[in-house]
């Protein structure tokens, strides 16, 4: 999985992975026309089952899974930079949040053309515990990590729920607002579609992260992806083939072990259902995604499929470019403000778009890093983040997935 690139050795299964995961949420956000829902009124039976199997294949394999993997890699790509810097006697922590104050920028331009979907800011958000914990210890670390996945706040609710029959989850209002952004995107007014969506669409976003877990679950995955990058668990070695065999093995059990616990927990109350429900459901797509990245990390040491792969790890290494600039073709193909296609393309023909948008951003990346190193976003990303304050500029900024 490491292969020596001239003067670097880039971890290439981390690019592939990462490109497998903005592919995967680029066909969820089509299929799901960008959380826009306008779909054809009448269509004919072939085409409805067509449409639902596309649903149930695309939702149940990457939804809520692939995010996680995205996510989980920001937090390995912070150790690779951190380690470089640590290496030379450095301490990066504070050139990252410089970082993410012009990540916010990036997600600012994503959200302009993503009504209430961008995640980026919630990276912005949820950065801090990557700069805190950057310098603690593995064991503290990891149960920090566990503390995180087990999603206290819906413990306390659901413990509070059964203390007083009477206690109520907070209503943050992220439903509402959501419909008021749909209703703002279908007048069609390209002024006040970014405006609304960087305002009103960003803050739905945000709430929408903490009624749904997904707050605390970015910050474990963010240590989780410090985690491994510290352990070499994407190196290729014979003993990281057998713990990923093993993550593979349990991952499988767990899944099988939570949805069978899962099935009468829906059949409880309704704050049971929406706090102890949600976690486990969250668990439940936390080890589908160990799963998945097992899966990958196994298969890639097969020379076949590591070339079959290969346009993947171009995708992965524009994976800000990539992903920023879907949100562009989801908006200028589906909503009012382009070409509205949203009410006459049903979820297969909308998977269809998008598998041609990904081959479109595909060879983009091949050409555009037959010439650069960096795609365009990330090239601008660097060399701000490196911008010289009043000292000398760094020679060894480089943060590519390397050890």
């Amino acid at each position: 999985m490491v292969i020596s690139t001239g003067k670097t050795n880039r971890i290439e299964v981390v690019d592939a992975l990462r490109g497998f995961a903005i592919m995967a949420i680029l066909l969820i956000h089509h299929v799901d026309h960008y959380f826009f829902p306008e779909f054809p009124a009448n269509s004919p039976h072939w085409l409805n089952f067509l449409d639902k199997a596309t649903v149930r294949v695309v939702f149940g394999l990457f939804s809520g899974k692939t995010y996680a993997i995205f996510t989980m890699l920001f937090g390995f790509t912070f150790f690779i930079q951190h380690n470089n810097q640590k290496k030379k006697g450095k301490d990066f922590g504070y050139r990252f949040m410089w970082r993410m104050i012009l990540l916010a920028v990036f997600a600012l331009i994503n959200a302009a053309f993503f009504p209430s979907g961008d995640i980026l800011m919630l990276f912005v958000c949820v950065s801090p515990i990557l700069f805190i914990c950057r310098n603690w210890s593995d064991k503290a670390v990891l149960i920090l990590i566990v503390l995180l996945m087990l999603q206290p706040v819906e413990w306390v609710h659901f413990i509070l729920s059964r203390l007083n029959p009477s206690h109520q989850l907070p209503d943050f209002g992220a439903l509402a607002l959501h419909h008021q952004v749909i209703e703002n995107t279908k007048n069609g007014n390209f002024f006040d579609f970014i405006w609304i969506n960087v305002t009103v669409g960003l803050k739905v976003s945000l709430l929408w992260v903490f009624e749904t877990g997904r707050f605390l679950q970015a910050a474990g995955l963010f240590l989780l992806g410090l985690y491994i990058g510290r352990k070499h668990y994407f190196v290729s070695s014979p003993g990281n083939f057998h713990f990923w065999k093993r993550v593979l093995i349990i991952s499988i059990i767990f899944f099988v072990i939570l949805y069978l616990i899962k099935k009468p927990i829906l059949r409880t109350d309704g704050i049971t259902r929406q706090t102890i429900g949600l976690a486990i459901d969250l668990w439940q797509k936390l080890v589908f995604t160990f799963a998945i990245v097992a899966s990958f990390v196994l298969v890639y040491q097969n020379n076949f499929i590591k070339k079959l792969f290969t346009p993947l790890r171009y995708y992965g290494k524009m994976s800000l470019t990539n992903y920023v600039t879907q949100s562009l073709f989801g908006a200028l193909i589906y909503f009012p403000i382009g070409l509205y296609l949203a009410p006459h393309c049903g979820r297969f023909l909308s998977l269809l778009i998008g598998l041609a948008v990904f081959t479109i951003q595909m060879i983009f990346s091949k050409l555009w890093l037959s010439k650069y190193n960096k795609g365009p976003f990330e090239e601008i990303w660097h060399k701000w983040t490196w911008i010289d304050f009043g000292k000398k500029r760094e020679n060894d900024s480089d943060t590519s997935p390397k050890l």
